[in-house]
């Protein structure tokens, strides 16, 4: 569209397609319904701005009001309520809650008051850590809540190190909205705790007849905890789906083996030595590959604080996830297995019912074995996705991702060591 004299330049901007593709968990359907018994809980509003609309040249455009939310002006009581709700239960449980705590935490101001306003209702301690330059009113405001503020001649990464610090003794605990290795739990419950403001605007677009989602969703980012809630809420759910398109893209390489079996190339690999080493060796060589990045991804990570700009909420920041398309993954790993052109051209054509013409029956094989392991694998990514809230623990994923790394690597070996 040409700009003319009346139209503002259009900032830059960047996009990630590659992102599009990243899955993760549903939050729990129980924050929801924690945030709603609370007795200051209601919808915040969801305004439609048509004069807006018209200036971006766009359908409808709405904005999420958070400036009265659980009584304070801003979104940020929804994790704080529900983190410390989950940290309670969770010392409860564990036997561990033998009086009142002292919540800890950094802020620059809006997380700090929902942290020091949910201590005081529920009875318990606040301590609040603010870097240098917090306006004086978003300080008194910490006070007013009851907290013990202490003010640090610092930026906010010192401020979050020193609560940390502060939180270490057995009656405290550290409510903070970024993670580092080795403290992802809490703050994914507080992104979690956002999910609410997710499901009030799902419900609200409804009502307003926009029943298939919008098209774009602009989020704040700040510490990162919000904005993964939002991407949490629009590509929902997990590993199960890429590893389904894994699964696919192995399928696939059955099928492409088939096509060359039928076409004499596997014939003619299998029966060159020369030929079947180098499949040989390119197929061990992808294996190692995805070995060597599992573990690279998986890395045990220096227990340092993250920086602002590029902390996140919780799991988005462990465990980390393959990169790249699982479908050519799985594709890949298969092509480059010579011993499925042996196999091809070996054995299965003698399963091949003789009443069939060869090409009929080949056809016919090749589409039941690679039915036979969308079956297989499909089943044991179902019954894996049953245990995924455990699987979803950061120590465990990166253990589970170390694990595949080192079985990939012996198998890139097997695979370049084995004879026909």
């Amino acid at each position: 569209m040409p700009e003319n004299a009346s139209s503002p330049r259009t900032p830059p901007w960047f996009a990630r397609p590659g992102s599009r593709a990243w899955r993760c968990a549903a939050a729990p359907a129980e924050v929801r319904e924690f945030h709603a018994a609370l007795a200051d809980y209601a919808p915040t509003p969801l305004t439609e701005l048509p004069l807006l609309a018209s200036e971006l040249r766009v359908g409808r455009v709405f904005v999420k009001d958070e400036s009265c939310r659980l009584g304070l002006p801003a979104f940020k009581a929804l994790g704080a309520s529900w983190a410390v709700h989950r940290t309670l239960a969770e010392r409860a449980a564990s036997g561990s809650a033998s009086g009142p705590v002292t919540l800890v935490t950094a802020t620059d101001g809006n997380h700090g008051r929902a942290v020091a306003r949910t201590a005081r209702l529920l009875g318990q301690h606040a301590r609040v850590f603010v870097p240098q330059g917090v306006h004086p009113q978003a300080v008194a405001a910490i006070v007013a809540e009851g907290a013990k503020v202490t003010e640090v001649a610092g930026a906010y990464d010192e401020a979050v190190r020193l609560a940390a610090e502060a939180a270490a003794p057995a009656d405290a605990v550290l409510v903070q909205d970024t993670a580092w290795p080795g403290y992802e739990e809490i703050p994914g419950w507080i992104v979690e705790g956002y999910s609410t403001l997710c499901a009030e605007i799902d419900e609200q677009l409804a009502a307003a007849g926009v029943l298939d989602g919008p098209d774009l969703v602009a989020v704040p980012v700040g510490v990162g905890s919000l904005a993964q809630a939002v991407v949490t809420r629009r590509a929902l759910s997990a590993g199960p789906a890429d590893a389904l398109r894994t699964v696919g893209g192995i399928a696939t390489g059955l099928l492409v083996w088939g096509a060359l079996t039928m076409a004499g190339l596997a014939a003619v690999l299998a029966a060159s030595p020369s030929a079947y080493l180098t499949v040989k060796l390119l197929g061990a060589g992808y294996l190692v590959f995805l070995g060597a990045q599992a573990l690279w991804q998986n890395r045990p990570a220096a227990p340092a604080i993250a920086t602002r700009p590029g902390s996140t909420g919780a799991r988005g920041s462990t465990g980390a996830r393959p990169t790249g398309s699982p479908w050519r993954t799985g594709l890949v790993s298969n092509v480059l297995n010579p011993k499925i052109a042996v196999f091809y051209t070996g054995l299965l054509p003698t399963l091949a019912p003789p009443r069939l013409p060869a090409t009929l029956a080949m056809t016919l094989l090749v589409l039941l074995h690679a039915a036979l392991t969308l079956a297989w694998l499909g089943s044991y990514v179902f019954l894996l996705s049953k245990g995924e809230r455990t699987l979803e623990k950061p120590r465990i994923r990166r253990a589970l991702g170390r694990t595949t790394g080192v079985v990939l690597i012996g198998l890139g070996l097997a695979v370049a060591t084995a004879s026909v």
